[in-house]
């Protein structure tokens, strides 16, 4: 007598495991694609004192990076040069930040025209410097959220 598995147990058993290959299929190709997908991660931190900060945002996917991370910093900075009539990205662009008794809360330098600081709750003025020209804006950093400014020279 032969042991016969019935038609339908075989039928069942073949397409559990092309369900089975699909999902894993599929998922290789959600990875695949979320990796390929994926833009480049935000340059190390850097510290100045005690203030973690992260600069850069030059091509599209570190641009695309630091427009991403901005709502997980308390502060964000962008840098800009208006040249006839049109607005560029500008790097090497120093950074101070003054607390409201005017001591330097951070002095560093921008490496793009994305500058993210982690910066505790209260008011500041910031002060971009490119190419000798200094411009300033207050900000009030919160408790949640993010402030931003936007510094563009003409």
């Amino acid at each position: 007598m032969h042991d016969t598995i019935p038609h339908h147990t075989l039928t069942t058993r073949a397409l559990v495991n092309t369900a089975r290959k699909a999902a894993l299929g599929l998922f290789v190709l959600a990875w695949a694609f979320l990796s390929a997908g994926a833009y480049a991660q935000l340059p190390p931190a850097q510290h100045y004192g005690s203030i973690e900060y992260v600069t850069g945002g030059i091509g599209i996917d570190e641009s695309t990076a630091f427009k991403q991370a901005m709502s997980h910093y308390p502060l964000a900075l962008t840098f800009a040069q208006k040249l006839d009539g049109k607005a560029a990205y500008v790097s090497d662009v120093t950074v101070v930040i003054h607390d409201m008794r005017k001591n330097t809360v951070l002095n560093a330098d921008a490496n793009g025209p994305y500058f993210l600081v982690r910066l505790p709750a209260g008011a500041y003025e910031v002060y971009a410097t490119y190419e000798n020209k200094t411009l300033s804006r207050k900000v009030n950093v919160g408790q949640k959220g993010t402030a931003r400014a936007v510094f563009e020279w003409h």
